[in-house]
C-alpha cells in the first residue's frame, strides 16, 4: 500500500504545487504506515525532457519511489487521460491515497479520479491531522472544517500553500528509484487542440517570493501598469490583482489572486488599493508578511496585515518605490 502523487509539469519543469503535495502525502503517509509513490505522465517523444522531470522528481524529499508513464496520451495534460492513467496505477499498485495539487488541473482530474473509483473525494486539504482525518477550508478560508473519510481510497486535492514543501535531497543522498509505469490508452471523447500561452518577464505568479497586488481603486489600466510596475520591478515581484481589477480589464486573468483565481503564499505579499473581500483574502492570507496600503483606515484587508499605511495610493506607491 502507497500514497500516489500526481506529478503536474509543463514539459520543462515541475509545478512548484508538487513540493507542497508531497509533503501532505508524506505526513498521511507516515500516519497510515506506507510509503509514498510519484507518478510522472509525459510524452513518448520528449524524451530527453521526460529524463529530466524523472530525475527531479525522484529528488524530491519524501518521495520512495517514481513512476514515469510515458506514451501519446500524455503530450499534452488532459484531465481525462491523467484520471484513466492514475486509477490504472492505483489498481495496479495497490495505492490507498492519491493526493493531487488543487491547481486548475488538478481541480480537473479529482473529481474524475474519485467518479471512476467510486469514493468521495477531499478539497482543499490544508492539514493531515492523521490517518485518514484532514482540515479543509470552507466558506473561502472562513471555515475550517475537521473530517474523517472512510473510503477505501482517499482522493485528495491539496491546497500546497498551506504546506511546507520538503525541499530536495542533499546532492550526496541517493535519490528515489525511477520505475516505468504502463501508458493507458487516451480518452476518446475529448482531445487537445491548441493553447495559448501569455509571456511576460515577471515572475511565475504562484511561486514568486514577493507578489504586488492592486484593487479597483487604481482606476485605470494604464494606472495600474504605471503605479505597480515600477514598484514590482524594484522589489523582483510578480503582479496580482482582485476579481475587481480583473473583471475592469486592469489586469489580465491570470493575474487574478483569490477563491475564484490563483492562490499565493509569498514572503511578501503587498496590497494596494484593495479591500479586502473575503473572496480576495481566500487567495493570499497565507502570505509570510502582508503589507496594505489603502486610504479607507476601515478597509477589511488591515484586519490580516502586518503592516497597513493608510493614504492616497497614488502618493505613497510612487514614493514608497523612490525610497527603495
Amino acid at each position: 500500500m502507497s500514497a500516489l502523487v500526481l506529478v503536474e509539469h509543463d514539459g520543462g519543469r515541475i509545478n512548484s504545487a508538487v513540493a507542497g503535495c508531497v509533503a501532505a502525502a508524506r505526513q498521511w503517509a507516515d500516519a497510515a504506515g506506507v510509503g509514498v509513490v510519484a507518478l510522472l505522465c509525459v510524452s513518448e517523444s520528449a524524451s530527453e525532457a521526460a529524463g529530466a522531470l524523472g530525475k527531479e522528481a525522484a529528488r524530491l524529499k519524501g518521495i520512495d519511489k517514481v513512476l514515469v508513464a510515458k506514451g501519446s496520451a500524455h503530450g499534452t495534460p488532459m484531465a481525462e487521460a491523467l484520471a484513466n492513467q492514475l486509477v490504472s496505477v492505483v489498481k495496479s499498485q495497490s495505492i490507498t491515497g492519491v493526493f493531487i495539487a488543487a491547481t486548475s488541473l488538478g481541480k480537473a482530474v479529482m473529481p474524475r479520479v474519485a467518479a471512476l473509483l467510486d469514493v468521495s473525494p477531499l478539497s482543499e486539504v490544508s492539514r493531515v491531522v492523521g490517518k485518514n482525518v484532514f482540515e479543509r477550508l470552507v466558506y473561502a478560508g472562513n471555515v475550517v472544517a475537521t473530517v474523517q473519510s472512510d473510503q477505501p481510497v482517499q482522493v485528495a486535492t491539496v491546497r500546497s500553500t498551506s504546506f511546507e514543501g520538503l525541499g530536495a535531497l542533499p546532492a550526496d543522498a541517493p535519490a528515489a528509484p525511477i520505475e516505468a509505469a504502463e501508458c493507458v490508452s487516451v480518452f476518446d471523447a475529448s482531445r487537445f487542440i491548441s493553447k495559448a500561452l501569455s509571456v511576460s518577464d515577471r515572475p511565475e505568479l504562484q511561486s514568486a517570493r514577493v507578489v504586488v497586488s492592486g484593487g479597483r481603486a487604481l482606476g485605470s489600466a494604464e494606472q495600474y501598469q504605471s503605479v505597480l510596475l515600477p514598484l514590482a520591478e524594484k522589489l523582483g515581484a510578480a503582479l496580482g490583482a482582485s476579481r475587481a481589477a480583473v473583471d475592469a480589464g486592469y489586469a489580465p486573468n491570470d493575474c487574478q489572486v483569490g477563491q475564484t483565481g490563483k492562490v499565493v503564499a509569498p514572503e511578501l505579499y503587498i496590497a494596494v488599493g484593495l479591500s479586502g473581500a473575503i473572496q480576495h483574502l481566500a487567495g493570499m492570507k497565507d502570505s509570510k508578511v502582508i503589507v496594505a496600503i489603502n486610504k479607507d483606515p476601515e478597509a477589511p484587508i488591515f484586519q490580516v496585515a502586518d503592516y497597513g499605511l493608510v493614504g492616497d495610493l497614488f502618493e505613497l506607491v510612487p514614493e514608497l518605490t523612490l525610497q527603495l
